[in-house]
C-alpha cells in the first residue's frame, strides 16, 4: 500500500507497471472511439482526451443528431458513457482483461444505439502487439495507483494550463495523447516545418513547434518524468542551459526531461515545473529564432 497522497505524490513506475500497462490500453479503446467519430481537427487534436475534475473525458462527441460523452473517473472508478438525450451506462475500473473490458464498452455504445467499430489493434505500444478483443495479458488495475496518478496528472494540467496562458500565438490544448500517454501542451510559431515521410507524424509536426508535457516513463526514461523539445530542434538546443539543473538532455529521444521525483520534492513543485517549462521554450524559441515578441503575453 502506498503512502498517504499528497498533492504531489510519490508516482514510482515500479509499483504500478502492471495498472499502467492496463490503462494504456483501455484508453487507447476510448481514445480510437473519438478518433472514428469527431470531425479531423489540425494535428490530430481530435483523438485526444482532456483532465477534467474526476479523472479523463474525451469531450462530446457527435453520434448523428445526438452526441455522447466517454469519462475514466478515478474517484468511483468506473468508465462512464453519458448521452444527450440522457442516456447512460457505465463500466467498472476493476481488474479486467483488455478483452473484456473492450467487450464492455463496445455493448455499452450498442445498448446507446450508439453503432462504431474501430480498429482493433494498439498502436504506439512495444511487441508483442496483441488486439484489444484476443488481450488477456493485460488485465491488472490498483485504483489506489490508478488514483494516484490521476491526481498528479490533474495538478500538471493546472500547470501546463497556466503556462499555456502566457503565449498569444497558436497553441494546443492541454489534452492527453493516448498512444503515448502522456499529457502536453504544443506552441506553434505559424512556419511550415520540413515534411515528414509518414502520414502521421506529417499531420503531427506540419509546422514548427515547442512542446512539453508528463508521462509515466518509458523505453530509457524508467520513471515518471516531464519533457521538452523542439521540433525540428535547433542547433545548440541539445547543450543549452535549463533550469533547474536537475533537467538533462537524452540524446535517444531527442529531448530534455526532468524527473518527476526532482519536481514533486522541491520547495515549490509548481515553480520547479513552471521553471522547465519557461527555460525550456526560450531556449528552444532563441535558437530557432521564433518572433517572441509577437508570440508572447507580455505583462
Amino acid at each position: 500500500m502506498p503512502p498517504a497522497e499528497s498533492a504531489w505524490p510519490p508516482l514510482p513506475l515500479s509499483a504500478w507497471a502492471d495498472t499502467y500497462a492496463t490503462l494504456h490500453l483501455w484508453t487507447q479503446i476510448v481514445g480510437k472511439i473519438r478518433l472514428a467519430l469527431a470531425p479531423p481537427v489540425n494535428h490530430w487534436w481530435h483523438t485526444t482526451l482532456y483532465v477534467r475534475a474526476r479523472g479523463l473525458t474525451t469531450s462530446h462527441i457527435p453520434a448523428g443528431e445526438r452526441s455522447f460523452e466517454i469519462t475514466f473517473d478515478f474517484i468511483d472508478h468506473q468508465l462512464r458513457i453519458e448521452t444527450s438525450d440522457g442516456q447512460e451506462r457505465s463500466v467498472p475500473l476493476a481488474p479486467m482483461a483488455v478483452q473484456d473490458f473492450y467487450a464492455r464498452v463496445m455493448k455499452a455504445l450498442g445498448d446507446l444505439r450508439i453503432d462504431i467499430r474501430i480498429w482493433p489493434m494498439p498502436v504506439e505500444i512495444p511487441p508483442p502487439v496483441v488486439r484489444f478483443d484476443q488481450d488477456r495479458q493485460h488485465a491488472s488495475y490498483d485504483a489506489v495507483w490508478a488514483h494516484r496518478w490521476w491526481q498528479v496528472m490533474r495538478q500538471t494540467d493546472a500547470v501546463l494550463q497556466e503556462f499555456r496562458g502566457r503565449f498569444i500565438g497558436k497553441c494546443s490544448p492541454v489534452h492527453f495523447f493516448w498512444g503515448g500517454f502522456d499529457l502536453a501542451v504544443t506552441r506553434f510559431n505559424g512556419r511550415r516545418a520540413p515534411e515528414r515521410p509518414d502520414p502521421i507524424n506529417r499531420e503531427a509536426y506540419s509546422h514548427e513547434v515547442i512542446s512539453a508535457g508528463f508521462w509515466p516513463g518509458s523505453g530509457s526514461v524508467t520513471d515518471a518524468a516531464f519533457y521538452a523539445y523542439a521540433a525540428p530542434e535547433p542547433p545548440g538546443f541539445n547543450t543549452a542551459s535549463m533550469r533547474p539543473a536537475a533537467a538533462a538532455y537524452k540524446a535517444d529521444m531527442g529531448l530534455f526531461v526532468l524527473m518527476y521525483d526532482d519536481v514533486r520534492t522541491a520547495a515549490s513543485p509548481h515553480d520547479t515545473l513552471m521553471d522547465f517549462l519557461q527555460s525550456s521554450y526560450e531556449a528552444a524559441a532563441n535558437l530557432a529564432k521564433w518572433n517572441r515578441a509577437e508570440l508572447e503575453r507580455t505583462a
